[in-house]
C-alpha cells in the first residue's frame, strides 16, 4: 500500500504505509529531508487532515489504518498548539494556493486566519450541505472538501 506525498517546490515521493506509524514517519520526514523534531500532518485532496505524532500517542498503529490507499497527501508542518497556543500549519508544497487553493484555504482556516474575498465566496460549496451563518464558528478541525477528479 502506498500513497503519494507533494512537498517542496513540485516534489513527490511514493512512500509505503504498510509499516508501524512510528516508521512511516521517520521514513517520510527523511526522504523529504524534515528535521525529526518537526511536528508533521499529512492533508489528504479532499482536506481531512491526518496528524501524524497524534496517532502515535492515541495508539501504536500501522501507517495504512490512518491514510486513504494510493491517496495523494501534501506534508503540513504543525507549529504552536501546546499549553494553550493555537495550532499554526504551514503547507510544505511551496505554492499551495496556485495547485489546490481549496485546501490552502483549509489550512487557513485551521490556522485561525480569516477567509479571503474568494475564500468566502467558495466556503458554502465546500462544506457540502452546510450554510454558514454569520462569522464561522465550527466545531471541528477538518472538514470534507470535494476531491478534483482528472
Amino acid at each position: 500500500m502506498f500513497i503519494t506525498v507533494m512537498f517542496g517546490a513540485g516534489c513527490q515521493v511514493l512512500v509505503n504505509t504498510w509499516c508501524s506509524l512510528v516508521t512511516f514517519i521517520m521514513h517520510l520526514k527523511q526522504k523529504v529531508q524534515v528535521p525529526p523534531e518537526v511536528t508533521t500532518a499529512l492533508l489528504a485532496e479532499d482536506g481531512h487532515l491526518v496528524r501524524l505524532e497524534e496517532g502515535i500517542a492515541q495508539a501504536p498503529s500501522m501507517a495504512c489504518s490512518l491514510l486513504q490507499e494510493q491517496g495523494t497527501y501534501v506534508l503540513v508542518q504543525i507549529t504552536g498548539g501546546r499549553d494553550g497556543t493555537p495550532a499554526h500549519y504551514e503547507s510544505l508544497l511551496d505554492n499551495l494556493d496556485d495547485h489546490r487553493p481549496e485546501l490552502a484555504e483549509e489550512l487557513c482556516w485551521l490556522s485561525g486566519f480569516p477567509a479571503t474575498s474568494n475564500s468566502q465566496r467558495r466556503r458554502p460549496g465546500i462544506r457540502r450541505g452546510h450554510r454558514e451563518q454569520g462569522p464561522p464558528s465550527r466545531s471541528r478541525k477538518v472538514v470534507s472538501l470535494p476531491s478534483r477528479n482528472r
